[in-house]
């Protein structure tokens, strides 16, 4: 079966799949205890991106903004920058990282950023000579790449200007990229069955706040200043999104010889046998019975449906490139048929993710891969019968679509708004893939009764 992957075949862009680098930055640096970024361009750079952050996760964050103005264009920006880091220093007392997270506008001005962060050190210096606050400029453009380069960009420089070498540390690495809090929570199981301490970048097992008798609940990151230093005195980095921390994990291997492994993403039974596998070859650990067992449920279950409800299903999925790929990886274990992949952006380098060879040698369909595509695209082949599709998988941007063409969707990835409480449960590790073939599972049961489309087969399978 062929694999064929292509861009776009139009040069605007309808019902955008990603939003921007800068969006990426922030979701990266709001993990960082003690930290508030500052957002410098327009007040909607900074508050559109606070609002999916909130919808998504149902909890509000820390987010700055230099909130420019058109004299900006003209005089340029960095004393807003000025202001604002002050502001934060005054106000926040235990802050203790800035990121400084560039836009579009001040891009295209041409804000000195480094320059600026050298003069305001000097201002903290002499007003606050016993404080180390720590400013990290993160060129983020909005003009090119997206919410996933952004975050790539974010971890990277994190690492590159915080991680130093000292003592080994007997840790293992684990860079997330953009995956929700519950598979984080999956991810600490998975190192805790194998009895292996992982330096998680980024934790935000956290952003789930309870509320408490005191009325304190704010949301926040747990992965500290300290933990990304200390990443380059670890056993090795597993980064699990190529895309997002695969550069920040080849850093520590060339800067520090910490032996790095990027991907693949743990989705579906054989992702997580190698990412256990990887586990061990850096560790030294053996692959506990208690995950074997897991295994072995999640394989149960997934036999449970595959040939019965799954096979020959066409899947459209589309997203992050990491989670679509492995999404795509996931439902030919189950014998769905992804025919449709939709990447939201223009980075040529997809084409060539080795993953797609091992897509093609396991498809038992054709599969269209569009890069750089929108959620026209999506729309427009379903409108003009080039595909008849039996579920869509992404996040709830694309909810219309399957609300118009009656068509039944599974929610991943971000945002997900929709649906009360996705990011607290995994699909990533054997409990995930369990979790999302039952998952996938009663959402097609749902149309079916909704349908009347042979819903008598729920009464005796």
């Amino acid at each position: 079966m062929a694999v064929e992957i292509k861009q776009k075949d139009r040069a605007g862009v309808i019902n955008p799949i990603f939003t921007c680098q800068p969006a990426g930055a922030q979701y990266a640096t709001i993990g960082i205890k003690d930290c508030i970024p500052l957002v410098h361009g327009g007040q909607g750079c900074c508050t559109f991106v606070r609002l999916l952050i909130a919808q998504h996760l149902k909890e509000n964050f820390d987010v700055a903004s230099s909130s420019l103005h058109e004299d900006a264009a003209v005089f340029g920006g960095t004393m807003r920058i000025e202001e604002g880091v002050m502001s934060l220093a005054h106000r926040y007392p235990d802050v203790r990282i800035i990121p400084i997270i560039t836009t579009c506008s001040t891009e295209t001005i041409g804000d000195d950023i480094e320059g600026t962060v050298t003069k305001i050190n000097r201002t903290l210096k002499k007003e606050y000579p016993d404080r180390q606050l720590i400013l990290l400029p993160l060129h983020t453009p909005s003009y090119n790449g997206s919410q996933v380069s952004g975050y790539n960009v974010a971890i990277t420089s994190l690492v590159t200007a915080l991680a130093k070498k000292g003592k080994p540390n007997d840790k293992l690495n684990i860079i997330t990229g953009w995956i929700n809090p519950g598979d984080v929570v999956e991810v600490k199981h998975l190192l805790k069955e194998m009895n292996v301490d992982g330096n998680i970048l980024i934790d935000t097992e956290s952003f789930d706040a309870p509320t408490l008798p005191d009325k304190s609940g704010f949301a926040y990151g747990s992965t500290t200043i300290e933990d990304i230093a200390d990443s380059a005195n670890s056993v090795g980095t597993i980064a699990l999104c190529k895309y997002e921390g695969g550069s920040a994990a080849q850093f520590l291997e060339d800067e520090f010889e910490v032996p790095s492994v990027i991907g693949p993403t743990p989705l579906g039974i054989k992702n997580t046998d190698i990412f256990l596998q990887n586990i061990s070859k850096l560790t030294g650990k053996k692959i506990p019975a208690s995950l074997v067992a897991e295994r072995g449920r999640a394989i149960d279950a997934m036999a449970d449906l595959a040939h019965m409800f799954f096979a020959n299903k066409k899947v459209a999925i589309y997203g992050d490139p990491d989670l679509v790929i492995g999404l795509a990886q996931f439902c030919l274990e189950c014998e769905l048929e992804p025919v449709l992949l939709l990447l939201g952006d223009d980075n040529k380098t997809y084409a060539r993710d080795p993953r797609f060879e091992d897509i093609k040698k396991k498809a038992n369909c054709d599969i269209e891969v569009i890069c750089n595509a929108d959620l026209w695209v999506l729309e427009s082949k379903i409108k003009e019968k080039k595909i008849d599709l039996d579920l869509i998988m992404g996040h709830s941007k694309g909810r219309y679509v399957a609300i118009d063409n009656k068509i039944p969707m599974v929610r991943v990835g971000f945002p997900t708004f929709d649906r009360a409480g996705l990011w607290k449960q995994a699909i990533i590790g054997y409990r995930g893939a369990e979790q999302l073939a039952n998952t996938i599972a009663n959402t097609l049961f749902t149309d079916m009764e909704y349908k009347k489309d042979r819903e008598w087969i729920l009464n005796v399978w």
